[in-house]
């Protein structure tokens, strides 16, 4: 039987004792001050250095490679100056570190660079990239030219307390043909181990989350709007995502809800472990849940070359949708789904029925009827009333997966159903042949013994 208490969050941070970081440089017990680029040589010198108001030179990134344990105060709103450039406009390096905003800005100027076509049209420079383990807080960034932050660490690392704000660039400017000025403006682009995200607001034009690839990556009680939901990849070749959680999450009038994207031609990718819990999605123009292994095509000719499995909604996820979107759509390509995916943790509204290809997945109402071919998804479209009737007796399938709802905790388990983790007060005893598997500390599954 399987049983935890602990936290989230209290669990990320007992991971960090095996984290290996490069060794980072001897700090002296002073503060340091900086009002210019120019003081930065002598203020990393120290494990205190206070920011204060000033402009960044354009064309020059704000770089700090610290020592370990250090921290660092910000004290006034920073602007960065413009140039057409990569950047990063700011970056900072060191292990230990605790980086506090004191909610103040940083300001990347975006509206002098957006011109609506992101990384296609004028060169613009990424905002911030973190490479440092510690904490990282309390700060507001203003106007992203282009990917506002690119987190790659090893960990452990927390960025919580961050607003992102590119709205402005939900409006067209002179540059931008009628179209949102702002494009690209991706709120964390992510590819770390041993990593919290958490209690953050953003506001843009591109992704809120982005997973490239890593692992044990929690992005928790996090708002997102504007742009294009929470996302795994685009995965590329190579790439390995594993045990990511999203929980209690909100995403609002943006294009995607939830999503998982993975290139057509990507190959000897992984993407395994991936945990929705109580997240709530509103407001969405296209897809509420799309699982598509076509990127950069949407519900095009799926890819084979990167692996997904155990892709789970725990408990709590809501997704609703505008009447002209998808509720959900699932795009798998032959053989690249595997395993068993337990949907019983998701409820979506609104909008029009999407294909599901893949028929691993139980627990959601619309699978049995749409997992085969196209075809079938077609005739469900035509008699919704009838599927809806007829999805959980037509098969043995669908018989199992009812049952698995409607578990109590004096009852048994049906294969593949949860048995366990946090909050949960379902039956912990699996069906006769199957065993109670810790996936993580959400969720437990019965699985073959």
């Amino acid at each position: 039987m399987y049983s935890k208490s602990i936290s989230v969050i209290a669990a990320f941070l007992a991971i960090t004792a095996s984290a290996t970081t490069e060794p980072a440089p001897i700090g002296k017990r002073c503060t340091g001050t900086i009002s210019s680029l120019d003081d930065v040589a002598a203020a990393i010198l120290c494990t205190t250095i206070n920011i204060n108001s000033f402009t960044v030179d354009a064309g020059k990134t704000f770089l700090l490679n610290l020592a370990a344990g250090t921290t660092v105060n910000v004290l006034g709103d920073v602007t960065f100056g413009v140039s057409a450039w990569a950047g990063p406009l700011f970056q900072i390096a060191g292990s230990n570190i605790y980086f506090n905003g004191n909610g103040h800005t940083f300001n990347g100027q975006g509206p002098s660079y957006w011109d609506g076509l992101g990384g296609t049209g004028t060169t613009k420079p990424k905002f911030l990239r973190i490479t440092a383990t510690g904490t990282f807080t309390n700060l507001k960034v203003l106007n992203s030219p282009i990917n506002t932050f690119s987190v790659g660490t090893d960990g452990p690392l927390t960025i919580s307390k961050i607003t992102i704000d590119d709205s402005l660039g939900d409006q067209p400017n002179s540059n931008s043909a009628g179209k949102a000025a702002g494009h690209n403006t991706d709120g964390f682009d992510v590819g770390s181990h041993n990593l919290l995200i958490t209690d953050c607001v953003v506001m843009n034009q591109d992704d809120c989350l982005a997973v490239n690839k890593g692992t044990n990556i929690t992005f928790q009680n996090n708002k997102c709007s504007g742009g294009h939901g929470i996302s795994i990849g685009s995965i590329s070749s190579d790439a390995v995502v594993n045990g990511v959680y999203i929980i209690g999450n909100t995403v609002t009038d943006s294009d995607n809800g939830l999503r998982i994207k993975t290139k057509a031609d990507a190959t000897g990718a992984t993407v395994s472990g991936i945990y929705y819990t109580g997240n709530t999605v509103n407001t969405i123009h296209k897809y509420g849940v799309l699982i598509d292994q076509s990127y950069p095509s949407t519900l095009g000719t799926p890819g084979t070359g990167v692996l997904v499995s155990d892709v789970q909604f725990i408990s709590g996820n809501t997704v609703s949708v505008d009447s002209s979107a998808t509720r959900v759509a699932v795009n798998c390509g032959s053989g690249s789904c595997t395993g068993t995916w337990n949907w019983a943790g998701l409820t979506a509204s609104g909008g029009k029925t999407g294909t599901i290809n893949y028929s691993g997945i139980i627990n959601y109402p619309s699978v049995t009827a749409t997992s085969t071919t196209s075809k079938t998804t077609t005739t469900t479209k035509t008699s919704t009333t009838t599927t809806k009737t007829t999805t959980t007796t037509s098969t043995s399938k669908s018989t199992t997966t009812t049952s698995t709802t409607s578990a109590t905790s004096t009852g048994t388990v049906p294969a593949y159903g949860q048995c366990g983790g946090i909050g949960y007060t379902g039956a912990t005893t699996c069906v006769s042949g199957y065993t109670c598997v810790y996936s993580n500390d959400w969720y437990s599954q019965c699985v073959a013994a």
